[in-house]
């Protein structure tokens, strides 16, 4: 399975960020493996529009699971539509720390 965590850097070791969309990194980590990749967020300066197409992303990347605090309405609409599950996570802990809890059930499914 393939978590996408928004992130305030880049790898395992950085900041979850809470906000989906604006979020300067999305760190993708293989459940199976426990390797990682890092994207910079391409969208972070754009004006709007961008919680859609971040979306997108997620899904070229091959996402099963997104680990965010926060989603936007049209984020939501096309989060909904595609699948891939969402759940909250807002301790302000690491990546690491987010997907170990994902792993264990502690964390509130969204979507």
């Amino acid at each position: 399975m393939k978590i996408c965590v928004t992130s305030k850097g880049a790898g395992t070791d950085s900041l979850v960020e809470e906000r989906f969309g604006r979020a300067p990194y999305f760190v993708f980590v293989d459940s199976g493996s426990g390797k990682s990749d890092t994207i910079e967020n391409p969208l972070l300066n754009e004006s709007g529009g961008v919680g859609p197409r971040i979306v997108q992303l997620i899904i070229k990347e091959g996402a099963d699971v997104v680990i965010t605090g926060q989603l936007g309405g049209n984020a939501t609409t096309t989060l909904q539509a595609s699948g891939v599950k969402v759940f909250s996570y807002g301790d302000n802990g690491t990546v690491a720390d987010a997907v170990a809890k994902f792993e264990e059930g502690k964390l509130r499914q969204m979507i």
